[in-house]
């Protein structure tokens, strides 16, 4: 392990503590907007009851690159911001300062983030490279993405604890966590609380393993290729050393290496929760004998180029007796041909029974959860989990504060419509584990956001910003569809969804039907030309609809901050901590939740 480098310093907790304080005076004004549901966009009157402006207005200061646009320094708008609401109507006046108060309140400009590569860097004692395995050959570009930039920092932290079992909650597919052990050689238990999707991670991991190999062939063939273009004379003259040495190692280590392929025959049964990583004496014996045949070669100056070297890096150690076989680049007698491949046989046979281990589990996950009832191997470790759903992703916090054996956390939250609010139902505000708030700033202020405002957390800003625009149209459908079954129906409320009617449908009258049908309202008592009516009466205004959808957007980041520093407070509250921080991790493009809460104890 390299000698780490200070962590970057974290933000002080007085410091976020007071950033919170911030966004939430904020969103006290601004979170009306967020609070109702576009559906009832028409039947409310939302436009009028919220706004003072008239959408052209709203959708000219919004358009396009205008939303992350910079049109004053933050510090100077900073005593605007009580000019964006009316103070009698309470409602929006200044369109152009809410936008900036949004983004002076956005994590970008608060500045609470650790950047990613400072973290890198100091976790790993030097200059950060990033690693040039090509995950895109196994899953698609937003999962390859995010799994390539989240397992790096993974590595890196489980590197600078010294610790290599990881506990990946909410693994879904399985993504991660294979790579985590194919990539990283890490252990990891992958939990999540559907047996279909275990089912499905195991079945995918094992497909995964084949493409693996696959990319490993060619990885090394590339590294072959490299090695016969070295110059021709370095070989000639190191050749006989070079086989004197190795010859000389191998026959040493050949009677142990055989000795522990009859342990590992004894011992080939199914993996089994309490066993998956037991045979660590054989493990760290082929690692030794590949560790000291690397070495020897390498002090005898027969020295693979950088580019090869950053190559090794990435690989699995099991890519090291290949590299190492073809680097000599000389003729082998029989005998020596058949001592490496015993070798190379009984290392990964070892290998198989401690390394590169991922195990699938099927558990509900709360802060109550008692780890070892799952994991009966826990050991030190690292608990992580890539877009938790809901509650899941405070949980993660919780259970990483009061379980000694999690010496580090990284999780990355999404769905925070599915969070439960302590203080959303005043009947039920009893005590207990809520998904939000966490810390006791926001608890001593009873504060609530709401299930449609935590929905519009969940809008993506950036991609929106980069033309990839709201479904308005499937928004207006379902707003007027809301207005005829109130004025037809008499349904204020139902616990029918519509669902994604619109994807299917050919003309609005053709949604109404359908939706209507799912609804399990009688359709056979409109005319097509009434629902046609009320198409007309309200198209011109799907403009306002558009316009009122942008503030919801351009507010989003200000509630998922709201969410993430509620989190980091919670942390900063425990006297375990060592260090805790966000950090962002993914291209809010590719995948718009995009912070992680990453935390190590004392």
């Amino acid at each position: 392990r390299l000698a780490a480098a200070p962590l970057p310093p974290p933000p002080a907790a007085g410091t976020v503590t007071s950033r919170l304080r911030a966004v939430a005076q904020f969103l006290r004004r601004a979170l009306p907007l967020c609070q109702a549901h576009t559906v009832e966009f028409y039947t409310r009157g939302l436009w009028e009851q919220l706004v003072a402006l008239s959408p052209e207005t709203v959708l000219e200061a919004l358009s396009g690159a205008g939303l992350l646009r910079q049109q004053r320094p933050l510090e100077e708008a900073a005593g605007t911001f009580s000019n964006v609401f009316c103070e009698n109507s309470q409602k929006l006046v200044n369109v152009q300062f809410f936008a900036l108060a949004a983004k002076y309140h956005s994590l970008p400009s608060l500045e609470v983030c650790t950047p990613l590569d400072q973290m890198l860097g100091a976790l790993s004692g030097k200059q950060h490279e990033r690693c040039e395995i090509k995950t895109d050959e196994f899953m698609n570009d937003k999962k390859s993405h995010e799994v390539e930039m989240m397992s790096e920092l993974i590595d890196s932290i489980a590197n600078f604890c010294g610790i290599k079992q990881v506990i990946d909650l909410g693994s879904g597919k399985g993504y991660l966590s294979s790579f985590l052990s194919m990539q990283y050689n890490l252990k990891v238990y992958g939990i999540d609380s559907s047996n279909t999707n275990t089912y499905g991670a195991n079945e995918r991991n094992r497909k995964l393993k084949k493409h693996w190999r696959a990319y490993q062939s060619r990885a090394r063939a590339n590294v072959r290729g490299q090695v016969l273009e070295e110059p021709k004379d370095r070989a000639v003259q190191d050749e006989m050393k070079c086989r004197a040495n190795i010859n000389e190692k191998l026959l040493s280590t050949n009677n142990s290496l055989l000795s522990q392929d009859q342990m590992a025959s004894s011992d080939s049964v199914p993996l089994e929760i309490t066993g998956a990583f037991t045979d660590s004496a054989m493990l760290k014996t082929s690692k030794q004998t590949e560790t000291h045949l690397v070495a020897q070669t390498q002090s005898d100056g027969n020295k693979i180029s950088e580019n090869a070297f950053s190559l090794l890096n990435i690989l699995p150690a099991d890519a090291v007796e290949a590299v190492s076989s073809s680097k000599h680049n000389m003729e082998l007698c029989e005998e020596e041909k058949e001592q490496r491949k015993m070798a190379s046989i009984k290392a990964k046979a070892s290998k198989s029974n401690d390394s590169n281990i991922y195990l699938p589990l099927t558990s509900y996950i709360t802060a109550e959860t008692e780890l070892r009832d799952i994991i009966t191997d826990l050991e030190d470790c690292i608990m992580v989990g890539l877009h938790t759903c809901g509650d899941l992703a405070p949980n993660t916090l919780r259970i990483f504060t009061a379980k000694p054996e999690i010496k580090a956390v990284c999780s990355v939250g999404c769905c925070y419509h599915l969070l439960t609010e302590e203080f959303e139902n005043q009947k039920d505000c009893s005590p207990g584990l809520w998904g939000f708030p966490m810390c006791r700033y926001l608890k001593e202020e009873g504060w609530c956001c709401g299930r449609n405002a935590r929905m519009s957390a969940c809008l993506a800003l950036e991609r929106v910003a980069v033309s990839q625009v709201l479904p308005t149209e499937s928004l207006f459908y379902r707003a007027v569809l809301q207005v005829i079954i109130e004025e037809c129906y008499g349904v204020i409320k139902s616990d029918r969804h519509v669902g994604k009617i619109f994807s299917k449908s050919s003309s609005f009258v053709d949604y109404v039907r359908k939706s209507l049908k799912k609804l399990e309202l009688d359709e056979s008592k409109l005319p097509d030309s009434c629902i046609m009516d009320y198409y007309e009466k309200y198209k011109h205004r799907m403009n306002e609809l558009e316009a009122f959808n942008m503030l919801k957007v351009v507010l989003a980041p200000c509630i998922e901050v709201l969410l993430l520093l509620d989190r980091l407070c919670y942390l900063k509250e425990k006297d375990n901590i060592a260090w805790s921080g966000l950090l962002k991790l993914f291209d809010p493009v590719k995948s718009p939740r995009c912070y992680a809460v990453v935390a190590l104890k004392k």
